[in-house]
């Protein structure tokens, strides 16, 4: 029977001709994709990984779990195949290149630009790197269960809260002789429910009596099924998977329905890097990521940008997370690139078919920022039709970049649907996200809407007193994110929202709040070492576990004088002694006392019951620096992307005169909420005529002028006219 042999000591690793010894997981932009060079740029090319290995008994193949971007694997100089998925597993027999002895195994790994292949252009660091688990399955038998169809192991099964269990499996090899015996244990190991089949029948179905459903958060209850070969009585090949039964609906007026009962998804959205590793994690970082979540109370986790380690989907089927699950098509959609989409969307869904957390596939993030390609809805459509093609049970979704019109044709391809909106942040102000959401809901009520993306970048060493949008610092993260959970909690039809991010991570592209090669957005750090303010706010909201927390504990320097002191927390009453004058208010998850902040030391403390948090403020006239943006670095937020060239003629534009702009309701809001009062430009009557296409088209001769005109044609391309 198959043997799992992990492979990942002991490689040569060569980049750049330089040739190193490192084990697995591994990825050579660690360090300079994530800012930790002088550079913006990061390495990206073509590296080498060579290792020796025995000979295996009977059939033998080779299985990488992760290989960013293009993977060719060689045994003895001898071409094995070659896969063009960064984020999913594969496996390739090498049983016929394998000699007596001591064998060269070579994998080469490129993450190269190449047109052909998602993702080309994204917000987030395309690390290159064998960066999961290598394996060597061995001793598999002739005929046996699906090695090569791209799935996890030739089995799916399909649950219903009835207790039935459908079950198809695929042999490779003759099924002559041969029976497929079937087994579902409980949690506690006790077989529940068992059959056989002839090994050529796909299909059947076994009943399992008094189901435990697997119920989210409350009650993950998985059962195990264990698929046999069976031969003359005897076992030639063996496999395993967990599932759950479970079921669930979205309504656009009642929302997101698990097992009969109407929840709201509180979700937040996770890249799998962390600092200085990249994305060559191990079940301990994997682990340490659920644990941070749980804490905060979240129910639901959105995996962004691609097919994330088989290790994490286990982990959330244990810990009762509901998933969406995506690939990466994201911001410019190619035709040569479907193909590989195509792909890609079948190695996520037959490989994680049987993860009773996945709710829905992903077929597109934020496609239309560079604009919209004549093939765009025909190549979104295709996706959608062959995930309902390859999994029929679960729906399909996709994630709407902000200025995407309501009326968008995309918006009507997914069963369910996603926003990604930054009204706070890029565009407009934070009360923008309310008006949004209600005039959606009105034109299109049948669409069942979620927001799959919201955030504010906040760098921890940044603070103020007196926090305005794009400031960076903890204070206005936190003011953001307070509204937009509001907003959420007030209207019932939106069926769920995803943080973005939970966690800081690497964006090699990205230069912003003093930090190079990372989206500060996250209410975790990038090294998981600080929990940011707003992290607080949503453990307030959402969480059941009592606590305290006064905000601003890094903002050491504090003014002098009379100022609030906010504390999040889920009880009922706050108690806030400072300086030894004791104050007790009752609230609902944000208390804000009003206190007074003396010269030199300041001890803080806030109580409820049991729990406690106490700080230390140094109260002072001199403005700390190191709280303000560091000077020549972006003092201002930049979008990431490109809007397309095509402009909204009742919306803002640099074609509209000077007047126009400054004079518009949306701008002078923002302006106020920027600087503290009305903006007034002597002599408008005569500057509000000036056009600012010439002074634009001048501007844009440069590189660099060129990228700030076409940010700021984007930002006012959000405003109404």
């Amino acid at each position: 029977m198959r043997k799992v042999i992990n492979i990942n000591e002991g490689w040569a690793f060569t980049k750049d001709g330089v040739t190193e010894n490192i084990n697995l997981p591994h990825t050579w932009n660690g360090i300079d994709g994530q800012g930790g060079c002088d550079s913006p740029d990061y390495w990206r090319g073509k590296c080498a990984y060579k290792k020796i290995i025995p000979a295996y008994d009977g059939r033998v193949f080779i299985e990488i779990n992760g290989a960013n971007t293009v993977c060719e694997v060689f045994v003895n100089g001898i071409f094995a195949g070659s896969h063009d998925n960064g984020y999913s597993m594969f496996r390739f027999e090498i049983t016929n290149l394998l000699r007596e002895g001591e064998n060269l195994l070579e994998i080469n790994v490129d993450n190269s630009p190449n047109e052909f292949l998602y993702p080309q252009m994204a917000d987030f660091t395309f690390y290159g790197g064998l960066y999961r688990d290598v394996n060597i399955i061995c001793e598999v038998a002739d005929s046996h269960f699906a090695l090569l169809d791209k799935s996890l192991c030739g089995v799916f099964i399909t649950p219903r809260v009835d207790g039935k269990v459908f079950i198809k499996s695929f042999v490779e090899g003759s099924t002559e002789g041969l029976e497929k015996h079937f087994a579902i244990a409980d949690a506690e190991g006790k077989v529940v429910a068992s059959g056989y089949t002839a090994a050529d029948a796909e299909s059947t179905y076994l009943t399992v009596d008094d189901v435990n459903l697997w119920n989210g958060m409350e009650n993950p209850y998985l059962y195990n099924l264990t698929a046999k070969l069976v031969k003359d009585g005897e076992v030639v090949d063996e496999v395993s998977d967990r599932f759950g039964f479970r079921a669930y609906n979205i309504d656009s007026e009642t929302g997101f329905n698990l097992n009969g009962k109407n929840i709201k998804l509180k979700g937040v959205s996770r890249h799998q890097d962390r600092e200085w590793l990249g994305n060559a994690l191990t079940i301990k970082e994997h682990a340490e990521d659920i644990a941070i979540i749980k804490e905060m109370g979240a129910n639901s986790l959105r995996l962004a940008h691609y097919q994330h380690d088989e290790k994490f989907y286990d982990l959330c089927d244990e810990t009762g997370f509901l998933v969406w699950a995506e690939i990466p098509v994201i911001s410019k959609f190619s035709k040569k690139k479907q193909p590989q989409a195509r792909m890609m969307l079948e190695e996520l869904i037959k490989q994680n078919y049987n993860h009773p957390s996945i709710f829905c596939w992903g077929v597109e993030n934020e496609i239309s920022i560079a604009g919209a390609a004549a093939s765009l809805v025909n190549g979104i459509k295709e996706l959608n039709d062959l995930a309902h093609k390859l999994d029929s049970t679960r729906p399909t979704t996709c994630a709407q970049v902000t200025f995407s019109s309501i009326n968008s044709k995309l918006n009507e391809i997914t069963d369910i649907l996603g926003y990604n909106q930054y009204y706070g942040w890029y565009v407009q102000t934070v009360d923008a996200i309310d008006d949004w959401l209600d005039k959606f809901h009105a034109e299109k009520p049948h669409l069942k809407l979620c927001i799959s993306e919201y955030g504010a970048e906040a760098v921890t060493k940044l603070h103020s007193a007196t926090p305005v949008q794009g400031d960076y610092t903890e204070e206005y993260q936190a003011i953001f994110h307070e509204h937009y959970i509001k907003a959420f909690n007030e209207r019932d039809w939106l069926w769920g929202s995803y943080v973005w991010n939970m966690f800081d991570f690497g964006s090699a592209i990205r230069n912003e709040g003093g930090v190079r090669g990372r989206n500060n957005k996250g209410l975790v750090t990038f090294d998981r070492k600080i929990k940011k303010d707003s992290f607080y706010a949503y453990k307030a909201f959402w969480s059941d576990e009592k606590f305290v927390h006064i905000c601003g504990e890094r903002f050491v320097d504090r003014p002098l004088g009379e100022q609030k002191i906010k504390v999040y927390s889920n009880c009922e009453s706050v108690t806030l002694n400072v300086n030894g004058e004791k104050t007790t208010l009752e609230g609902d998850k944000i208390f804000e006392f009003d206190a007074v902040i003396k010269e030199g030391e300041n001890v803080i403390t806030a109580t409820s019951g049991k729990c406690k948090h106490k700080i230390v403020v140094n109260g002072t006239d001199v403005e700390n620096p190191e709280y303000k943006l560091p000077e020549g670095g972006e003092t201002f937020v930049r979008n990431w992307f490109n809007a397309g060239d095509e402009i909204d003629p009742e919306k803002l534009s640099l074609e509209d005169n000077l007047g126009a702009i400054v004079e518009n309701a949306e701008v002078q809001k923002l302006i106020k909420n920027h600087v503290g009062k009305d903006l007034k430009i002597p002599g408008m009557n005569v500057l509000g005529k000036i056009p600012l296409k010439p002074i634009s088209a001048i501007a844009s001769k440069t590189k660099k002028g060129k990228e700030y005109v076409s940010l700021a044609n984007q930002f006012l391309q959000t405003i109404d006219k």
